[in-house]
């Protein structure tokens, strides 16, 4: 069970002897970090003894995978590799670490078979150590861009192995790499397997010092359907009727701007249309209410327990896990964090429950997918500018949106089958 401690010999550069050298002179610190962190309401009190290496948990016997991933999205993206790897191991048990809270809410609703959910603990060695020999990984697997050193390298040293998967390097973020080079290879050395979402950063990688970094097949359109709780679905229809639905998904001020202002132009011709808001936060519920208010728009508030009714033009969604019922309601999405800085949210959520989708301009985070569902008539681009506003409103009220739910169920299939060969060869890197 699990897997011994190997002490396995690990070769590092000055930069990777220096960093670890100094997590453990800022280890009192880490603590400190957290203890303002649960004061100030950023983490669960209940549960932030696990960022300082105490598991929440017992350990199941047998195989554990270890896979991590930072926040929300992320953690998500990780539910189809989960089930295909489940469904190959059925005697495998998975540990999904993060470090966002919001992320351990909504994974919760959300959760494979046989899969546990921690707070990855900070970089100090002595909470890696309590974390690492409590759960006795077999493997550990590290998704996108959070990559933490210590971590890493005290896996390494007790023979745990390693695979970096769904990798994505920013031009921003390579240039802040390759000032550290020496103590990045030295991290890529030690993983067995990496593969990139893309060419660009599989290139990025591979002047970084990763050996031979893989494509990969995108996990996200691969995800089952967000789960939804069937009593609220029906209650939310029978109170939305006939009436024309949308929704501004993982928004975020920019993108609530405009959406607010189209909904107003919606409202001229079809005066019962009513606009849902799930901001990305929803602690910024007060602020998207007080948006609404100085635009004129009537509304009601879910964290305060309100319900919508016909005099209702717009709904403030601000509760956490539920966007798997805005999207089985809308009839079209706006998908956030594209009309700012943000570059973009993930559109297959909504994709996946036969939601059609728009976006503004700036979607670099996801710029493969959305070229792939415009292709598929799935996706439509708004072009951003002083024709925002209209354009999306003629999105909203046009007849023009395709029959999603046939194409959409094509391509998670497509994309599910194309998982195997990357679930087989992680699973072949198992401590044995």
């Amino acid at each position: 069970m699990g897997n011994e401690q190997k002490s396995a010999g690990v070769s590092l550069g000055w930069q990777l002897r220096s960093y670890l050298a100094l997590r453990g002179v800022l280890q009192p610190v880490m603590r400190a970090v957290v203890a303002r962190r649960v004061a100030r309401g950023k983490d669960d009190p209940t549960r932030a003894e696990e960022k300082l290496g105490q598991a929440g948990l017992g350990r199941p016997k047998g195989t554990v995978i270890w896979l991590h991933a930072v926040g929300l999205g992320e953690v998500l993206a990780l539910r189809p590799l989960l089930q295909v790897m489940g469904e190959m191991a059925p005697e495998a048990h998975f540990l999904v670490t993060s470090t966002a809270r919001s992320s351990a809410q909504v994974l919760g609703q959300n959760l494979p078979p046989r899969v546990m959910h921690q707070f990855l603990p900070l970089d100090g060695p002595t909470y890696v150590a309590r974390f690492l020999d409590h759960w006795q990984p077999d493997l550990s697997i590290w998704s996108e861009q959070d990559l933490w050193p210590g971590a890493i390298v005290d896996s390494a040293r007790r023979g745990i192995p390693l695979a970096y998967i769904n990798a994505r390097i920013t031009p921003t973020g390579f240039a802040r790499r390759r000032k550290v080079r020496a103590g990045f290879q030295d991290l890529m050395q030690m993983f067995s397997f990496v593969a990139a979402q893309e060419s660009t950063s599989a290139g990025y990688l591979k002047r970084l010092g990763a050996a031979d970094p893989q494509l990969m097949p995108s996990l996200k359109p691969a995800a089952a359907p967000l789960n939804v709780n069937t009593a609220a679905l029906d209650e939310m229809q029978v109170a939305l009727a006939e009436r024309r639905c949308w929704v501004a998904a993982s928004s975020h001020l920019p993108d609530e701007a405009v959406a607010i202002a189209a909904h107003k132009e919606v409202l001229e011709s079809d005066p019962e249309a009513l606009l849902i808001v799930a901001p990305r936060a929803p602690e910024r519920g007060a602020e998207v209410c007080q948006a609404l208010s100085e635009a004129g728009l009537s509304f009601a508030q879910r964290s305060c327990g309100q319900m919508v009714e016909k005099c209702h033009q717009a709904y403030v969604a601000d509760t956490l896990g539920e966007l798997g019922l805005w999207y089985r309601l809308a009839q079209v999405a706006l998908i956030g964090g594209s009309f700012g800085d943000t570059e973009g949210h993930n559109p297959w959520e909504a994709i996946a429950l036969s939601c059609p989708v728009t976006c503004g301009p700036n979607t670099a985070n996801f710029a493969q997918d959305y070229c792939q569902l415009e292709a598929e008539g799935l996706a439509h681009r708004i072009s951003g500018g002083d024709q925002a506003v209209n354009q999306l409103a003629d999105w909203v009220r046009g007849g023009q949106h395709t029959d999603a739910t046939t194409r959409a169920t094509e391509l998670v299939a497509d994309a599910q089958a194309a998982l195997l060969p990357l679930a087989r060869q992680l699973l072949s890197l198992r401590s044995q």
